[in-house]
């Protein structure tokens, strides 16, 4: 059993430092140092996949947060100013995908930049990111599963328990599980696969889109604050899509490189 010291890392008077924001800084600057030395390593400019990642962090993080609000929007209709408060909390990890990957192939696209090899480059920065990022979760008392007791069951207060389960105390570490489940996804890509599939780009990120929706698809299940469409969890709808997405994908990419090459 564990449970959370606070969302605080300090508190001097109004000015506080939250874990939330710390973590996700540190995951930005580790992802970044991490994709530059790949790019150095591929011969690739790492002064402009440095200007790829910071557009794609800054347009994602504005992605995963409107994706949010618009799900909860009968809470942050009703409390405009909240919107704005992202060191809270409420970052949709499938917003900040769809909208920082869509800022980063347009930005690559204008400058003439090769799209896919870029991408490959950060693909194991992602998971690498999201699982230190998870943590912020912990510290926030959010994104927590169903009431559990077994032995790494979480302790949640009174306040940040859902009203029909405030008579529970212990659920489910669902940051854990899917904090793990992203460490696994980064030590594949960058230990097992990075090298292997330098010269097919574009399938690095490919099993890391597969890879992720995989964990992502499963720890959704647990979670008792999914974002829904209609009667569907939408991150499990967005998963089984970027699953099948990232099979074909592969499968045309295995397809085309064993076509005959015509001169």
């Amino acid at each position: 059993m564990f449970a959370s010291p606070g969302p605080f890392v300090l508190q001097i008077g109004p000015l506080s430092i939250r874990w939330y924001g710390l973590l996700f800084a540190t995951a930005v600057l580790l992802g970044t140092w991490l994709a530059q030395r790949e790019a150095i390593r591929r011969g690739e400019d790492s002064d402009q996949l440095l200007n790829v990642i910071v557009f794609g962090v800054m347009v994602g993080l504005i992605g995963a947060r409107l994706y949010y609000v618009l799900f909860n929007w009968g809470y942050y209709g009703a409390r405009p100013m909240k919107i704005l408060a992202v060191w809270e909390g409420g970052l949709a990890i499938h917003g900040g995908l769809l909208a920082g990957g869509l800022a980063t192939v347009i930005y690559a696209v204008r400058k003439k930049l090769p799209v896919l090899t870029y991408l490959d480059i950060m693909a194991p920065s992602a998971p690498l990111g999201q699982a230190i990022g998870r943590w912020g979760n912990f510290f926030n008392q959010e994104a927590f599963g169903t009431p559990t007791d077994l032995p790494w069951k979480l302790y949640i207060e009174p306040y940040h328990r859902p009203p029909h389960l405030v008579t529970y105390e212990y659920f489910h570490p669902t940051f854990l599980y899917e904090s793990l489940w992203n460490f696994l996804v980064f030590a594949i890509l960058y230990c097992l696969l990075r090298r292997r599939l330098e010269h097919t780009p574009g399938a690095l990120l490919l099993c890391y889109v597969g890879l992720y929706s995989v964990g992502r698809f499963f720890v959704e299940g647990l979670r008792i604050d999914s974002l829904m469409l209609g009667p569907l969890r939408a991150a499990q709808v967005v998963s089984l899509g970027l699953i099948a997405l990232s099979l074909v994908g592969l499968a045309w990419l295995r397809t085309a490189s064993k076509r005959p090459q015509h001169r």
